[in-house]
């Protein structure tokens, strides 16, 4: 992915962390948070992933020159990383949950059920280290930060508007949307590994560009 405009990079986050993804992470907070909880939990992830973002993509040389990390490294990290999540999700195993929260739901739960997921996404922070690296100018950077940003925006509203419809949604439903996501994940995740790879020069993976 190389971005060359803000339009550019927005889609590029919409695809990786927009509603489409997002809904259904709070449709199962939904199940047992009341409506009010849920919108507090949407906005203190939502301002956290903000923060990460942030940090994450002005700082994004300096990163992977403290780490000695090169993109392709990136690219099979990140998507090990999401793989091994939604495959998770396919087999039915919430990775990164004590499942404390069914018995009392809280803030603190709430939250951290969202930290894989969306504040800190594999894939959404692998494509602002990438992007925000791609260019060594702080504009570029604060454009790649300002399209991420405004997706998690959207990603707010989107959840304010339909916390009640989220919490009246059967849990059947979430569990088979959750399953059905989890395989094109996986998906997703193969080819970012894949994209690595390729970036690393290995033989046999031309056709995919």
């Amino acid at each position: 992915m190389n971005a060359l405009t803000f339009s550019a990079a927005f889609i590029a986050f919409f695809s990786v962390v927009g509603p489409p993804k997002v809904l259904l992470a709070f449709a199962g907070l939904a199940q047992v948070h009341e409506v009010r909880q849920l919108r507090t939990i949407a906005l203190i992830s939502s301002g956290a992933a903000v923060l990460v973002g942030l940090v994450t993509g002005i700082a994004a040389p300096w990163l992977l020159d403290l780490f000695h990390i090169s993109t392709p490294a990136l690219q099979l990290a990140g998507g090990v990383i999401f793989f091994i999540y939604a495959v998770g999700l396919v087999l039915g195993l919430h990775l990164g949950s004590d499942g404390a929260h069914q018995d009392s739901p809280d803030l603190v739960s709430g939250v951290r059920e969202l930290l894989m997921p969306y504040v800190v996404s594999p894939l959404a922070m692998t494509a602002v280290l990438i992007e925000a690296a791609a260019r060594d100018s702080f504009t570029w950077r604060s454009t790649v930060v300002g399209a991420y940003v405004s997706v998690i925006a959207l990603d707010l509203v989107c959840v304010l508007l339909l916390a009640r419809i989220l919490r009246r949604t059967h849990h059947a439903t979430i569990e088979l949307l959750g399953r059905l996501l989890g395989l094109l994940l996986a998906a997703v995740g193969v080819d970012l590994v894949l994209d690595g790879l390729f970036d690393l020069g290995v033989q046999g993976l031309e056709a995919r560009h």
